[in-house]
């Protein structure tokens, strides 16, 4: 059993939907995959996604990404509503949000939003950035969404590791901010904000994972701080194809 990764898929692209279909329905039978969010915002090709990968792996684990629960081309009253969709169509095709444990490999799911750990949002990010407009989640603000989502990971009580001989753990949310290199141009900084939440390194290193895959920067790394393994292999958009691997990658 090989355990390999991949996000933000964002099939809306006609060339990201291809390159998953022509994707071997023999090579990875009895291996993992870990689908680290940001399938699309179309629940259509949300349940193609897990279709297509469980045919092909012999367990597909998921966490939603933000494009995941947006709402503006749904029939749903809110974010919540669609997240509720999201998991159904997850469970329909046997697409996995909970642990999963096999052999002394422990892999655990982690949900997140963003909570401005990583600075404050400014005006600028706020007319830009489409989370504001296409989600839609009542009597919640981004703060206290985070610790909602965050609220209903496991903890070291609620999830019993003692035969654990490695835990894995995954986001689509970004752990920390330092994992945006330095190479990083000070305009596209202004996103920062809305990259992840601290919260999330706290509850990865208190259940004892070395590896953790995350998504959501488009920013692919592989590097190790603090002694985690940190790893976002991000698709991306076809734009960003020069910079980004476009490929599965195996974790462990």
């Amino acid at each position: 059993m090989r355990v390999f990764a991949i996000s933000d898929l964002h099939l809306d692209y006609a060339a990201n939907h291809a390159w998953l279909k022509q994707l071997s329905l023999h090579d990875y039978n009895d291996d993992v995959l870990i689908l680290a969010g940001d399938v699309s915002d179309r629940l259509a090709l949300l349940d193609d996604a897990f279709g297509i990968l469980t045919r092909r792996f012999a367990t597909v684990l998921f966490v939603p990404g933000n494009h995941d629960l947006w709402t503006r081309r749904e029939r749903v009253a809110h974010s919540f509503e669609k997240l509720d969709a999201v998991r159904a169509a997850a469970d329909q095709h046997g697409a996995r949000m909970d642990v999963f444990r096999r052999d002394g490999l422990v892999i655990v799911p982690l949900l997140g939003w963003y909570d401005y750990s990583f600075g404050a949002a400014d005006d600028y990010l706020k007319a830009a950035w489409a989370d504001y407009r296409a989600c839609r989640w009542p009597d919640y603000d981004d703060p206290s969404l985070t610790r909602f989502f965050t609220g209903k990971n496991p903890t070291p009580s609620t999830l019993t590791l003692d035969d654990a001989q490695r835990i894995v753990t995954f986001s689509h949310f970004l752990p920390r901010i330092d994992l945006m290199p330095e190479r990083i141009p000070e305009k596209h900084r202004r996103i920062y904000p809305v990259l992840g939440t601290t919260i999330l390194d706290t509850q990865l290193r208190a259940l004892g994972s070395k590896t953790h895959i995350y998504g959501h920067s488009h920013v692919n790394r592989h590097v190790t701080l603090d002694g985690v393994t940190y790893i976002n292999n991000a698709f991306g958009y076809p734009a960003e194809s020069r910079f980004t691997a476009r490929q599965l990658v195996q974790v462990c």
